[in-house]
């Protein structure tokens, strides 16, 4: 049994990478590094130059802003994406709440991806709009809720 398979699926997964072939999700995986993190480390912290984008395979965290706790994170999700586009300080941290497993791709292996193979370019645009419509939808709900649910 090939062990990077189940990246595959970590990464089809997610919107950013669905409409990904095999042989592209063979070079994301090629690019991807495994990373292992103990419970109670900051994986990212908030204000930090974004370098990297990371999936979780397996463990939990919490993401924090301003001191509070805004999310909780588990297997399949990602974390990090905008800083495979742009080198911008990391507008949250990251904390593991579990031993993690990661996978992780730096802005460098991204960059080289898409000059390899520029048809994963359109697959990632579709996914990163994807994302922009779930934040939208999630800030909406929270408006709503500061609102006292009103609507």
């Amino acid at each position: 049994m090939n062990p990077r398979r189940d990246t595959h699926e970590h990464f089809r997964n997610m919107p950013m990478f669905a409409d990904c072939s095999d042989a592209e999700l063979d070079e994301i995986d090629r690019l991807a590094d495994e990373v292992h993190v103990p419970t109670g480390r900051t994986v990212m912290r908030q204000g930090d130059l974004g370098q990297e984008f990371a999936v979780i395979v397996s463990g939990t965290v919490d993401i924090v802003r301003d001191d509070v706790v805004v999310a909780q994170l588990g297997p399949g999700d990602y974390f990090g994406e905008i800083a495979l586009l742009e080198a911008i300080p990391r507008t949250a941290s990251v904390v593991a709440t579990s031993d993690l497993v990661l996978e992780v791709i730096d802005r460098r292996g991204f960059n080289t991806l898409l000059d390899d193979l520029p048809s994963i370019s359109r697959s990632m645009l579709k996914g990163m709009a994807h994302r922009l419509v779930e934040l939208e939808r999630d800030c909406q709900q929270l408006r709503q809720a500061a609102d006292g649910g009103g609507g």
